[in-house]
């Protein structure tokens, strides 16, 4: 299942985005030398009547191509070859920079895609709770907010100035922030106090073992009446418009991850590579279709983000050289963005190994 589903993910995936590239390079007019999912040594391959050599290679982790002009896959210029109408180096700045961004663009499409199929076939999922759900029923054994003076009976009625009117809208804005100081509004007979509550961090395990990190208040919600979920249907343009922000929204909530991993809010251990996507896939695709296909979309937004990042040697980085470009109206010298570029795709590299190195010892056996 985890090799499997590693295959239904990455594979089309990458594929995808590599063809962003290529089919606004071809309709700028650059000719693509190679077309390659992989890399590493070509498995099998096979050559168009435009001159492409479209390949699988045997290391599966990632793609490229390869357009005239290009010293290697990261579409550092070789020189001479940019006087050539279909170089991609003798194309105008805005052109490279629209191949370059097509890639992360299409990757972006495609979650969007999904998340509009769901809201459109579906409809809006939205969690109905009770109306006494934010009232503190009672604390957990190790409670933040009875440590900050909450009492059993305070009705929550904000988070730093925000109105909460259910209980999702407290976990919404408690469990991505684990060890933040948060202001709390509650409401205690009929008078209005503020707390300083620091939020707790908790290692909690899903249905696989995979540990994660969230925050928890450790209250807890009055258990009288029943919380039903429902289905708002909306318009394709209202199913569209929702697509988009829940997109925007969960890329937002893959930057705090990153930022939270920088500071030390989470472990380094959540930092997943190419093992643990192989394992997340297998097991969302033992729970079916929708759970499956769910997992696509976050992975193809990954891939955007991951490629937008200003890394020399990733698109991001090649945006981040155009950009000085523009503004210093003629390239970056050649022996600079050669170093930039080695360093760059050193530092993926090193990314690569100590995230391989992570997932290997997350699984079972290294744990036991």
């Amino acid at each position: 299942m985890y090799l499997f589903g590693f295959l239904l993910v990455l594979g089309p995936l990458i594929t995808i985005h590599e063809l962003g590239h290529y089919m606004v390079g071809r309709w700028f007019g650059v000719k693509a030398e190679a077309f390659s999912i992989g890399f590493g040594k070509e498995i099998v391959g096979w050559t168009d009547r435009y001159g492409t050599r479209w390949k699988i290679a045997i290391l599966p982790l990632g793609g490229y191509v390869q357009f005239y002009g290009d010293m290697n896959p990261s579409s550092v210029g070789s020189g001479g070859a940019s006087d050539s109408p279909h170089a991609f180096q003798s194309k105008s700045l805005l052109k490279r920079s629209l191949i370059v961004f097509a890639g992360p663009a299409t990757n972006l499409f495609v979650t969007i895609a999904i998340f509009f199929v769901f809201f459109a076939v579906n409809g809006q999922p939205k969690i109905i709770f009770p109306e006494d759900s934010t009232t503190v029923s009672r604390f957990a054994p190790e409670s933040s907010a009875r440590d900050a003076g909450m009492e059993i009976g305070d009705r929550i009625l904000a988070v730093d100035g925000k109105t909460v009117n259910d209980f999702q809208e407290l976990i919404d804005k408690v469990a991505l922030y684990p060890n933040k100081e948060i202001r709390v509004t509650v409401g205690r007979a009929e008078i209005e106090r503020q707390l300083l509550v620091t939020i707790g961090s908790v290692t909690e395990k899903d249905r696989f073992g995979n540990e994660m990190t969230v925050g928890r208040l450790g209250i807890f919600r009055p258990e009288t009446g029943d919380v039903t979920v429902s289905y708002q249907r909306e318009s394709i343009f209202g199913a569209l418009a929702h697509s988009v922000q829940h997109t925007w929204e969960t890329f937002k909530m893959m930057m705090l991850g990153l930022k939270q991993i920088i500071i030390g809010d989470r472990s380094f251990q959540e930092l997943g590579g190419p093992l643990k996507i192989a394992k997340y896939s297998g097991e969302q695709l033992s729970l079916g279709v929708l759970a499956f296909v769910n997992f696509v979309a976050l992975i193809s937004l990954n891939l955007a983000f991951i490629n937008l990042l200003p890394i020399p040697g990733l698109d991001g980085g090649h945006l981040l050289f155009y950009a000085a470009e523009a503004v210093r109206r003629r390239p970056l010298g050649e022996n600079f963005t050669g170093v930039a570029y080695r360093l760059g795709l050193g530092s993926v590299l090193m990314l690569f190994l100590v995230v391989t190195l992570n997932d290997l010892l997350s699984l079972p056996i290294f744990r036991s």
